[in-house]
């Protein structure tokens, strides 16, 4: 029994986990340094108080590595007879649709430089302690002899900012980091300025017309500057400003422009902080998970809190460290591979977006955990990149339209990412899959963005040109067709009507008609194209089938769950309204293997058991991350067991997973308590956003449910709770509403 009521002031819950983490010890390791980011310039700060390092990088970072030329195979003209091929049933044909090109990998992520802070090592016994504050972004390390170094990087300014307090100091910037190419080639400059130095270092990739600078403005108070080459040597201070930028460029940067941009910000640190929590604090303020953890646990550093697995305490500072690195990898783009950090040059996988799982696994509580600057990222990426998806459209499928690349470096939006065995040219999913954040963003606010509405309506262009053949039955067939980034037992890679490519497909047709209500003739061939698509197949096991085409069967052990899409993040299929399709997605759930542990295939499991009200699977993928040693000190995340590579995707990806474990919403419905975990068994989320536009405060415990509902427009919303039937429930714009449940 659910009822409402206004609500009390009174009744406002309170939270109270740790915002950050710490370490009584400086980072031996760069993945164990603390992070700050903006979304543009991002640190690794590895705290220590004799030879401290503060990696600098930027999302603008890629080597060229003959990516920055490359161009989607010209394969149109052959479209029609692999499309004959394969309806006739040669389920290898698609493995020669290629223009024979070896692999090309997008150009690959990498560190700038480090900022070098050397000092005398101090007498005095050593009283250490090193930190992050989720809530301020700044990093900060306390030691013996007065030594404090603190630094974030500004939103506001765009700028990495960084105060020592040390009297004396030696201050290089370092571009020899692990993997840097031997050819690199490196200048330094370093001059004298009234108010201390200005520190240059230029670097030009091999063989290319491209390169980086990066510039330190460095100010003294007190003490005296002099030039050390290709550094500075601060004698007698009482405390020393960095303030440092990179930028990418071809050819050779104003570095007197940069110096008087720089000289030209505040030249005090807490002046600039304020600046920055403007925009910081704000947005990660919004949303917090109190499990009402032990005080005691929450006071532990970070590596003692991750040997406690079971913790609730460990859960609260995951969730809160997911949110803030999400958030602070997030703004020209949304977050790679590795977030926006590195202290490598050797990246695996290039440090890519990769778009046909992990960026919409990253970015999953962009819009629940109400952080519209993650949806900004995203949606500047996408809306960069359009003409190269047009491109995309026109070589590989002679069609109007777009079509999403499964990898980008964030420069370039072109498919030229593909071999045999990745046949990646052949996904048409992608830009579906990738505007599908943007959609669930405008649900949210109320109001549809009409680049949003623009580009929905080149997928569905796409589609009118790309869907043309049929089956026996007269049933649009998808071919070729590509479930990444597996393949059907016995078959090709490229095969045909994927579960995947289907849901695609008939989400992008029928969203693009409701975008746009304005153009009739559209809406109706478009709902028609949509209505002509087959249904999703059970296989013989009692689950979706991957593949819709009969005979072509399904490969269980694999760490990607493509063909559940229509589950999460689509709507399309779910237990009240498909019960049946639900049914055969579990099934399908059930029979999935873990393949090589990778931590996003265990997430993306979690986040669909949680659509289907599995809270013990929910339960079984989060411990297979936390108590697999997935994370580092810094909390940030590796891709496999024991940290082995360093990877964003469990970091980012757990805040959404807790979130759709605890409520889950649609245009229509409200879903309280969905797949509670034993993990869960109290506590309290608040500022949580609903796609039927309001906020949501939650608190559960033994006792029952109480949702305090915040709405911003007027609807009318089904309510559902773990046990008994549905509600209707009408919101009022401006008036709260208080929802409570007996126990369960």
């Amino acid at each position: 029994m659910i009822s409402t009521r206004a609500e009390d002031p009174a009744d406002t819950p309170t939270t109270g986990p740790v915002h950050g983490t710490w370490e009584p010890h400086p980072a031996a390791r760069w993945e164990d340094a603390f992070l700050s980011g903006n979304g543009h310039h991002g640190t690794l700060t590895f705290g220590d108080p004799h030879d401290d390092r503060v990696v600098v990088t930027h999302h603008t970072l890629v080597r060229p590595n003959g990516a920055e030329h490359a161009r989607p195979p010209r394969l149109a003209d052959e479209l029609p007879a692999l499309q004959d091929r394969l309806l006739a049933g040669d389920l290898t044909a698609a493995e020669s649709f290629t223009d024979h090109r070896p692999l090309q990998w997008v150009q690959p992520f990498h560190p700038a430089f480090q900022i070098r802070l050397r000092r005398a090592p101090s007498a005095e016994p050593s009283r250490y302690r090193r930190s992050v504050d989720y809530t301020t972004g700044e990093t900060t390390a306390t030691g013996a002899g007065g030594w404090t170094s603190r630094g974030f990087v500004s939103r506001a300014d765009d700028v990495i900012v960084h105060q020592v307090t040390a009297p004396d100091l030696d201050i290089s910037l370092d571009h020899r980091l692990p993997g840097a190419p031997a050819d690199l080639k490196v200048g330094h400059g370093a001059v004298l300025t009234p108010h201390g130095a200005l520190l240059t270092l230029h670097a030009r990739y091999p063989g290319s017309d491209r390169g980086y600078t990066g510039t330190t403005l460095v100010v003294v108070t007190g003490g005296r500057t002099g030039l050390t080459l290709p550094g500075a040597r601060i004698t007698g201070a009482e405390s020393v400003l960095l303030l440092t930028r990179v930028r990418r460029h071809t050819g050779e940067l104003d570095v007197i422009g940069e110096q008087r941009a720089l000289t030209d910000l505040p030249h005090s640190y807490d002046d600039l902080l304020e600046r920055h929590l403007t925009l910081h604090r704000t947005a990660y303020d919004r949303v917090a998970l109190d499990l009402h953890a032990d005080p005691a646990e929450r006071a532990l550093p970070g590596s003692e809190l991750l040997e406690r697995p079971r913790s609730k305490a460990l859960l609260e500072r995951l969730f809160a460290a997911g949110r803030y690195h999400l958030l602070s990898s997030s703004g020209l783009n949304p977050p790679r591979l590795t977030g926006l950090w590195t202290g490598d040059w050797n990246t695996a996988w290039a440090g890519a977006f990769t778009n046909d799982a992990n960026v919409n696994l990253q970015t999953a509580s962009a819009t629940s955990a109400a952080l519209p600057e993650v949806i900004d990222a995203l949606a500047a990426l996408i809306h960069r990149q359009l003409d190269d998806w047009r491109e995309n459209a026109r070589a590989v499928f002679g069609a109007r339209g777009v079509v999403a690349p499964a990898h980008t470096d964030g420069e370039s939006g072109l498919t030229y990412h593909f071999s045999r065995e990745y046949p990646l040219h052949l996904w048409t999913a992608g830009a579906d899959w990738l505007l599908k954040p943007l959609v669930d963003h405008d649900e949210t606010r109320g109001a549809r963005d009409p680049r949003t509405a623009a580009a929905l309506a080149e997928v569905a262009l796409f589609y009118e040109d790309f869907l043309t053949r049929t089956d026996a039955d007269g049933q649009l067939t998808v071919v070729p067709s590509y479930s990444p980034e597996n393949r059907p037992a016995g078959a090709g890679w490229g095969a045909l009507n994927a579960a995947m490519d289907l849901s695609a497909a008939r989400h992008a047709l029928l969203t693009a008609a409701e975008y746009h209500p304005e153009t009739p003739d559209r809406v109706g061939r478009w709902r028609a194209l949509a209505d002509r698509l087959p249904p999703h197949r059970v296989n013989a096991d009692g689950a979706l089938a991957e593949w819709a085409w009969p005979g072509l069967d399904d490969t269980y052990d694999h760490r990607h769950l493509s063909h559940l899409y229509g589950v999460w993040p689509l709507d399309e299929i779910n237990p009240y309204d498909t019960p049946h399709l639900a049914a055969a997605a579990h099934r399908a759930l059930e029979l999935r293997g873990a393949e090589n542990d990778s931590a996003h295939g265990h997430l993306h499991h979690a986040l669909i058991a949680a659509r289907l009200r599995d809270g013990d699977r929910v339960g079984h993928a989060l411990s297979q991350v936390i108590e697999g040693d997935f994370f580092h000190e810094s909390l940030m995340s590796a891709h496999y067991p024991h940290r082995d590579v360093y990877n964003a995707d469990a970091a980012h990806t757990l805040p959404a997973v807790l979130i759709e474990a605890l409520v889950h919403s649609t245009p229509g419905r409200l879903v309280l308590l969905p797949a509670l975990t034993p993990a869960l068994p109290s506590g309290e989320l608040r500022g949580v956003r609903t796609r039927f536009g309001a906020e949501l405060d939650l608190t559960w415990g033994p006792g029952g449910v109480r949702a305090v509902l915040r709405p911003h427009r007027t609807t009318r919303i089904e309510v559902r709770t773990s046990t008994g039937d549905p509600q209707p429930l009408d919101l009022v714009a401006g008036e709260d509403h208080v929802l409570t449940s007996g126990a369960w």
